[in-house]
């Protein structure tokens, strides 16, 4: 299975400029000459965890395993290099679904510029997992990190949020084009993807930026699927709270200059990325909920955490 592998993925693969030695040899070997900085990622998907394999194509699965990374990057507003990829497969798991997992990379990696420059398969009597390691580059205006938020700075979103487990989260595009462009015309001071839920992961923002952040609800842009997921599932949780909690949305959060709001929002239609202003960060540490008339509340922090039983 793996010279079968092997074979298959040499002669699939594009030659990539800055990889000096790729599948074949013990490790790869990068030119990092051009490299301010280096951008490291892992990111690892399981069965039963972030995709059902029953229900799931090989193409899709493969496909999250590299968006999930990229979106890392994006959120560094650094540049995708090269990945590794870990495979740790069921012992029945079909040849063909394994090549079906790298059709889905493929596509993906070479619209980023991305070389797929190794990795290693196992096998075990357990579910199916992919762990994805990434390299990028940061620009020349060094990477976007969480903990740069200044009190005064608007916060904004791109895209929609809630509902992406209704297929969402197996088809998102990471936005590396949109993180790149912004961060080279606009003073971005934080930023991050949304992968946990909108709250949560403003939560571990504003924390490392040392401060607090008011959410203005009636700005958040709420998916249209967290509001098919509301009405399916009947079960009082509201679409805001979907937007506000669900994650696996893989947007861009940041933080910028309150001066540059109105630019910002206009560049959003040059670029054809939908972004919105959804609030802005505090002094006051903690998060905070603004309803449309003002009123204004503790909000908790909702999303997904991995747990230890």
């Amino acid at each position: 299975m793996e010279e079968t592998l092997y074979n298959y993925l040499r002669k699939r693969l594009s030659p990539h400029p800055l990889l000096r030695l790729g599948l074949g040899d013990d490790a790869a070997i990068l030119d990092a000459t051009t490299f301010d900085s280096v951008v490291l990622t892992v990111d690892v998907i399981t069965d039963q965890v972030d995709f059902l394999l029953d229900e799931v194509s090989p193409q899709e699965i493969g496909y999250k395993a590299l968006a999930v990374n990229l979106s890392d990057i994006a959120a560094m507003a650094a540049e995708p290099v090269a990945c590794l990829v870990g495979l740790v497969l069921p012992r029945d798991f079909p040849y063909e679904s394994i090549q079906g997992m790298y059709e889905g990379m493929i596509p993906l990696a070479e619209r980023f510029g991305t070389a797929i420059a190794g990795g290693d398969t196992n096998t075990w009597a357990g579910p199916l997992a992919i762990s994805v390691t990434m390299v990028g580059r940061s620009t020349e205006r060094g990477p976007l990190r969480r903990g740069g938020g200044q009190v005064g700075d608007h916060v904004f979103v791109t895209g929609t949020l809630g509902g992406s487990i209704l297929g969402r989260h197996l088809d998102f595009t990471p936005r590396v084009d949109e993180a790149l462009k912004l961060h080279s015309r606009f003073p971005l001071h934080a930023g991050m993807d949304i992968s946990d839920g909108l709250s949560l992961d403003l939560a571990r923002l504003v924390r490392e930026s040392g401060t607090g952040a008011e959410l203005h609800l009636a700005k958040i842009p709420i998916a249209e699927d967290a509001r098919k997921l509301s009405a399916l599932r009947n079960d009082g949780v509201t679409p805001l709270e979907h937007a506000l909690s669900d994650g696996e949305d893989f947007e861009l959060l940041f933080t910028a200059p309150a001066e540059e709001s109105d630019e910002i929002l206009a560049f959003a239609k040059e670029i054809g990325t939908p972004i919105s202003e959804i609030g802005r960060i505090t002094e006051e540490p903690g998060l905070w909920g603004v309803d449309k008339d003002g009123c204004r509340e503790e909000l908790k922090p909702q999303g997904w955490t991995h747990r230890l039983e």
